[in-house]
């Protein structure tokens, strides 16, 4: 019996250690993959892990290249600080795909393991639009402040991580909690022309981030322990390497499980997928990584077929893969969908994106041939804030350089537009300029393949409830 007891304590003892140790350093090895499922079973569940996943992972290699990695030529600055680009972006930022060029982007990346931090924003024209973006590990837009949401007269706002539990400070408009401890805040800033830089930087010099001991005046509590960050995959080796896998295990250490969800991690811990796990795959068995590879390129595969069947016919649209959780249902394949074509779009009531790849006649669009696009007379796109039309070179969904530095068209671009005789407005988008008659509607194109994306900010119901339609490229 004292034996026993001895074994019992030390057994309650190992237990204890292991459920206590942080999230952040928690490790172990994953099961034999072999030995637990079949080489079909170990494709199957690669599959569904890597449709979850993909997001996590993709929106990893984006704070990698602007938070960590110093050496990177697209580098902003360290955790819980503010960094404003006095700009728009231009072909030479290419970590985000299909990025916008109309408003000026600030960034916060929040790591909320030591404590939350306060947010402040400044009073703000009534007439510019803005907005932060409160994006989670896994891509979703969990929470908004702005023009739509909050209004423009300023506030603060309390950004916390999942596992914070306390009352909302004097002073404080509202809390904002992330189901992950890493998360990323995107602020845009309306710009009205070129000669309106100075004002936008004004606005985000107002823009500040405070720890919550601080704005309380308190002792900082105890530092979260440092993350060692691993080296993220490009967008290339994303597409085939096994070693995905390991990276999503890394990012998962930061995203706790969600009750809803313990089953789906569950099963991908049959192929040693799960937070802090070591995916080795050198360690496999060759059918077991070949399977792997496979499931990889399987969920590449039901990708392409919904842009093919859903997507490019106009079935389904950013609305249906940018939201919060809720507004996803856990469809993980339409949250793919949105990072792999668009990380960090906006939720539908913020911004909707018409986006064309193909002309009226449903073919590919290209440098090589050349098309207009036209609003009729009175069906310029509804929206509250302002819009745009803006053209990426593809398949890297990047802007695509031109001699006149132009990447899109907008609203504050019309009185500068010319009009058609019975009032509409017609945009040439080719490669080669149009004429001098028509240089102020020109839109440049590559030589080879190129995607339109409208963007739509703060649409009105019209856009939302598809009354109004956005008009397709047609070929001359």
């Amino acid at each position: 019996m004292r034996r026993l007891a001895v074994a019992l304590v030390a057994l309650l003892l190992t237990s204890c250690a292991t459920t206590d140790r942080p999230t952040e350093t928690s490790s172990a090895p994953p099961p034999p993959a072999e030995a637990s499922v079949s080489p079909e079973q170990a494709r199957e569940i690669a599959k569904d892990a890597y449709v979850y996943g993909f997001p996590m992972v993709d929106n990893y290699r984006v704070q990698y290249a602007y938070f960590v990695d110093k050496d990177n030529p697209e580098y902003k600055g360290g955790w819980n600080q503010i960094h404003n680009a006095a700009r728009v972006y231009t072909p030479e930022d290419t970590a985000i795909q299909t990025p916008n060029s109309d408003t000026p982007y600030s960034m916060l990346g929040a790591d909320l393991r030591t404590e939350p931090l306060v947010l402040t924003v400044p009073p703000i024209d009534q007439d510019r639009y803005y907005s932060l973006q409160f994006i989670d590990g896994y891509t979703y837009n969990f929470a908004y402040v702005g023009s739509r949401t909050t209004g423009n007269g300023g506030g603060r706002y309390l950004l916390v991580g999942p596992n914070w539990q306390g009352e909302k400070p004097d002073g404080i408009n509202e809390i904002i909690r992330s189901d992950t401890e890493l998360a990323f805040v995107l602020y845009r800033t309306q710009l009205f022309g070129p000669d309106d830089l100075d004002n936008v930087k004004r606005i985000q010099a107002g823009y500040q981030v405070t720890p919550l001991s601080v704005h309380l005046n308190q002792p900082s509590p105890p530092a979260a322990p440092p993350i060692d960050f691993v080296p993220p995959l490009s967008r290339e080796q994303q597409r085939t390497s096994p070693q995905f896998f390991d990276i999503l295990n890394f990012t998962m250490k930061f995203a706790p499980t969600l009750p809803d969800e313990a089953a789906v991690r569950e099963r991908f811990e049959d192929i040693g997928v799960g937070a802090g796990r070591t995916f080795d795959a050198e360690s496999l068995s060759p059918e077991t990584r070949t399977a792997i590879e496979a499931g990889m390129a399987d969920a590449w595969a039901e990708l392409d077929a919904l842009k093919k069947d859903k997507i490019d016919t106009g079935e389904v649209g950013s609305a249906d893969f940018f939201g919060t959780r809720k507004d996803l249902k856990d469809n993980y394949l339409y949250r793919m969908a949105g990072a792999a074509l668009g990380i960090y779009g906006n939720t539908a009531a913020e911004a909707v994106y018409p986006n064309f790849a193909n002309d009226s006649t449903g073919a590919p669009l290209t440098g090589a041939n050349k098309y207009v696009y036209r609003f009729a007379p009175g069906q310029l796109p509804p929206v509250n804030a302002f819009w745009s039309l803006t053209l990426y070179e593809m398949p890297q969904s990047l802007l695509s350089d031109n001699p006149i530095d132009r990447y899109l068209i907008n609203s504050a671009m019309l009185p500068d537009l010319v009009k058609d005789p019975d009032g509409g407005y017609t945009l040439y988008v080719q490669h080669d300029p149009p004429g001098q008659d028509r240089m102020a509607n020109w839109l440049p194109a590559p030589e080879g393949p190129f995607a339109l994306v409208m963007r739509l900010y703060w649409p009105k119901p019209d856009a939302l409830d598809g009354q109004w339609q956005a008009p397709q490229p047609e070929k001359v």
